[in-house]
């Protein structure tokens, strides 16, 4: 087994349509690349048919779909051959609930036998409510419909007795299959339940607002040992050299889950898909490497947004949308949202223990159930971060002491004086503090915990599921890990942040494109670049909504219509069928005209049919093609100097699945599409012959490869113990580091400004001593710069990046 962390990965979303062996008739093309290990979604045996794989049902096999165990060997076998490593993402917070239910083998235990189960242990459910029963809201309409209309049926025919639900099949409780059907289903450890009730009275933990994935106690050491057995014997016979953790802060106790894997595979490369909102730190005491990345993301995309363009975009954006300037006002209202519908039972949960400890504390007895839900309420709306991490019986740490306490402040200006009192006994609680009598006992520990998981689904469906997609001033931002309201990132600024994530994280992930990310980085490329041009992004907007006006339908509203416009440019040229389900998915989402549950037809009609005739339309088609080519030199500056400073900087490096080309993807399931490797195979080999890059996707494959390939070749440089180095330039247009005095990236961040002043002029870079090469300049190494001030205008006349490394 590995502890070191890799020097670049390449995520790979496996299927069954690309399986184990499927990837490892491409490890050659991998190592090629310059990738060192394999990034695997996940491969325990999720439902059949998963596209994704995040809805395991066992933890004990490789996924059947992917080929199993036998062609997993295979590909270990293949990538030892060219000397790759593999990485595999990990979903410990959640299992399927699948249909039909009997193929997750523990979950049906505990259906058959409640309580009493061995498996009982392992989900996250509520017996003290529904009577016992775990819900289970399966019914298109209410259950005594479903009995009178006999749809509910009692199968003896096999060998246990089953109910059965159209695909629905569920146990029976033994010593109840001779009762009559309604009051069978009285007794047995479920419930039946129209889905509508899943919102209000689901007594499982699930992931997100998601009923279909059922949380897992994994703070408990049995069921970890239980869900990790060969997970652990793969890291620990070398068969995965490190490992990434799916959503760490679903679970009770995310630092001692990674204390338990870090013991139960002595200590392999491990990161976590933690969102980190501003300046929020990861916990320094985490067993591991650090982020998958967003952090960087964030930082390396916002180096490319022109902070002159906010001013004009905002105003372009409020007019023609009507909607407000301040992104904060769209961010409490759908959190508000999400908490009192779509997360209703979690914070029924909440209030329900918070109202028993008070029934049973004479000292605090008169705080109201009411009382107690608006104070919750208003403490998860205004908490700014996915979780603050206090653990009961402990003291809570000063971060999460002021997080909590800064929310109950915000939550204050928003409540009654009269709530207030209520107010600072849920804060005191959820902090783990004494109150009351001042005991220490089961419900207040789970509502230390159980606030923290409320917080992150909160979060997660409130600003990235719905105000994210109800806020579009330059859509994208709008990116998993990122912020709307901030607007670009100054040269000092990276490099300040870039240097304390080093010191503190040094082999974390960088990416630029992930299979959560809402838009692929060269989308986002694109529409950074209208920062740069926003008087030219609004003349366009103008005259496309001109061209369209006698075919805009009443129904359709400008906030949507602008976000079609983006959209449309940032992944020009994009076909009807992808364009129209990015929107239907982007409206439903955000649940202000339709939604998933409660579609509006004629809304969701007026979108597509708009949509289709905007790409029916010569005349508008022909104006768009204009404005994209017109841009194009811009994208190409931003599409190459993000991915060289990604790769550049410090951590450990991931490439997206097909994204060392020009890569326009939308929101998943549009970046899961197949990627055609025989293209990028035959690219890679023309520039390996020396040829020079035609078009902006071998540019970008060229800027892939070779960057991954030196770090590959001089892991010192880059690594846990390499430096990272400001490098100066006289132009805030570029941006330039050094990593451990032999390597140089220079990369141009505001091309549209380098333009308007007429090139580069005098800029130069301040080239550390010796004798520097460029090996993104030809198959014969470039041209040699001597250390000192380098004209910016020769060093990127080829390209608009460069990377230098020292003879």
């Amino acid at each position: 087994m590995s502890t070191e962390a890799p020097r670049g990965t390449y995520r790979l979303q496996l299927r069954e349509e690309f399986g184990f062996d499927d990837l490892a008739g491409q490890a050659d093309y991998l190592r090629d690349l310059g990738a060192s290990h394999a990034y695997l979604s996940p491969v325990l045996q999720a439902t059949p048919g998963s596209t994704h794989g995040y809805d395991v049902v066992d933890h004990g096999r490789l996924s059947d779909d992917l080929g199993g165990m036998a062609a997993f060997e295979r590909l270990r076998s293949r990538l030892e051959e060219v000397g790759l490593g593999a990485v595999a993402d990990v979903v410990p917070n959640h299992v399927a609930v699948p249909t039909p239910v009997s193929l997750n083998a523990p979950l049906w235990s505990v259906l058959r036998e409640g309580p009493e189960s061995p498996y009982a242990r392992w989900f996250d459910v509520d017996w003290a409510a529904q009577g016992g029963d775990i819900l289970m809201p399966v019914l298109g309409k209410r259950i005594g419909e479903c009995l009178a209309d006999g749809e509910i049926q009692l199968d003896t025919s096999g060998d246990e007795p089953l109910v059965r639900y159209y695909d629905h099949v569920y146990p029976v409780r033994p010593g109840t299959e001779h009762l009559p059907l309604p009051a069978l289903l009285e007794r047995q450890y479920y419930r039946l339940a129209f889905w509508r009730v899943a919102d209000e009275e689901l007594n499982y933990r699930r992931f997100f607002d998601v009923d279909t994935l059922a949380g897992v106690r994994m703070e408990d050491p049995e069921v970890f040992r239980e869900t990790h057995a060969l997970l652990a014997r793969l890291v620990r016979e070398g068969q995965l050299d490190g490992l990434r953790i799916d959503h760490p802060d679903g679970m009770a106790d995310p630092g001692g889950y990674l204390r338990m894997l870090a013991e139960a595979t002595d200590g392999t490369w491990v990161v976590v898909e933690k969102i980190l909102e501003g300046d929020e730190q990861l916990p320094q005491d985490w067993a591991c490497a650090g982020t998958t990345g967003y952090d960087a993301m964030l930082r390396v995309c916002g180096l490319f947004v022109d902070p002159d363009g906010e001013a004009p975009l905002t105003a372009l954006y409020t007019q023609l949308t009507g909607e407000p300037a301040d992104f904060g006002v769209v961010v409490e209202q759908s959190k508000r949202d999400v908490v009192e519908h779509g997360l209703y039972a979690e914070v029924a949960r909440l209030v329900e223990l918070a109202a028993q400890v008070c029934h049973d504390d004479i000292e605090v007895r008169d705080h109201t159930r009411r009382g107690l839900r608006e104070a919750l309420v208003e403490l998860l709306v205004a908490f700014p971060v996915y979780r603050a991490y206090v653990t009961p019986g402990e003291e809570a740490p000063p971060e999460s002491v002021r997080l909590v306490e800064d929310a109950a402040e915000v939550a204050r200006t928003r409540l009654p004086e009269e709530r207030h009192a209520t107010l600072a006994l849920v804060r005191d609680l959820v902090l783990g503090r004494p109150v009351g009598d001042g005991r220490r006992e089961r419900r207040r520990d789970e509502i230390v915990v159980r606030f923290q998981q409320t917080c992150g689904p909160v979060m997660a469906k409130g600003v990235e599921d719905t105000a994210f997609y109800r806020w579009f001033r330059l859509a994208g931002l709008n990116e998993v890990g990122g912020d709307p309201a901030h607007f670009g990132v100054p040269v000092e600024q990276f490099h300040a942040w870039t240097a304390a994530s080093h010191a503190r994280w040094p082999e974390a992930m960088t990416t630029l494109s992930t299979h959560d990310t809402k838009r692929s980085e060269d989308v986002r490329a694109r529409l950074a670049v209208l920062s740069q041009v926003p008087q030219r992004w609004g003349e366009a907007v103008t005259a496309w909504r001109a061209l369209t006006a006698a075919v805009r339908p009443a129904e359709l509203d400008a906030n949507t219509e602008y976000l079609l416009w983006q959209t449309l440019v940032g992944a020009w040229p994009i076909a009807a069928d992808r364009l129209t389900a990015y929107l239907e998915k982007a409206t439903r989402e955000a649940k202000r005209h339709t939604t998933w549950t409660t579609p509006d037809a004629a809304y969701d009609a007026a979108v597509k049919g708009f949509a289709e005739a905007v790409l029916a339309s010569p005349e508008v088609r022909a104006s768009v093609e204009a404005f994209v080519a017109e841009v194009e030199p811009h994208v190409r500056a931003v599409v190459l100097g993000q991915k060289l400073v990604q790769l550049a900087m410090p951590g450990a490096p991931d490439v997206y699945q097909g994204t060392e080309l020009v890569d326009l993807s939308l929101v998943d399931p549009d970046n899961r599409r197949p990627v055609d490797y025989a293209l990028r195979r035959g690219l890679l080999a023309r520039l390996d012959a020396g040829e020079a890059p035609e078009g902006l996707d071998m540019e970008k494959l060229l800027v892939v490869s070779r960057a991954l390939r030196l770090r590959r070749e001089h892991p010192a440089w880059f690594g846990a113990g390499s430096t990272y180095e400001p490098v100066a330039t006289s132009s805030s247009h570029a941006v330039a580091f050094a990593r451990s005095g032999s390597v140089v990236a220079v990369a141009t961040r505001l091309p549209a400004a380098v333009e308007r002043e007429g090139g580069w002029g005098g800029a130069t870079v301040s080239l550390p001593p010796g004798t520097w090469t460029d090996v993104l300049g030809g198959a014969d190494g470039g041209v040699a710069y001597e250390g000192g001030e380098v004209p910016l205008a020769r060093l990127l006349a080829t390209l608009p990046v460069a990377l230098l490394v020292r003879s």
